[in-house]
């Protein structure tokens, strides 16, 4: 069976969709079932580096250092979200996913 990929911005929106489309078995980040896999984030899952982390001259602002604009953006997941992170990242290279249902506009 294959299926589609669901992400919905926090559980509670997740939870209500997986109740309309059918995703009732519960796993740990996400509910499946009916052909779909439903997880979701809690706030942004992945943030842009602080400045610092680039050059130890960027910790502190100063005006003449501005605009600071890296060649190669560095990214952070923080501890507390990486679980749901690597969970979704799971699920998006199961084999057996094979898309992401397009957005409708009401939510679903």
């Amino acid at each position: 069976m294959s299926y589609q990929l669901v992400i919905a911005e926090k559980p509670s929106v997740a939870r209500s969709i997986a109740g309309v489309i059918g995703a009732t078995e519960k796993h740990d980040g996400y509910l499946q079932g009916n052909g779909y896999l439903v997880s979701w984030c809690i706030g942004h899952l992945v943030s842009f580096a602080d400045a610092g982390r680039y050059d130890e001259r960027f910790k502190k602002w100063r005006y003449e250092d501005l605009p600071i604009l890296p060649e190669t953006w560095q990214y952070i997941i923080t501890d507390e979200k990486k679980q749901q992170f690597d969970i979704l990242r799971s699920l998006m290279e199961r084999p057996d996913v094979t898309g992401l249902p397009p957005e409708t506009g009401n939510g679903l």
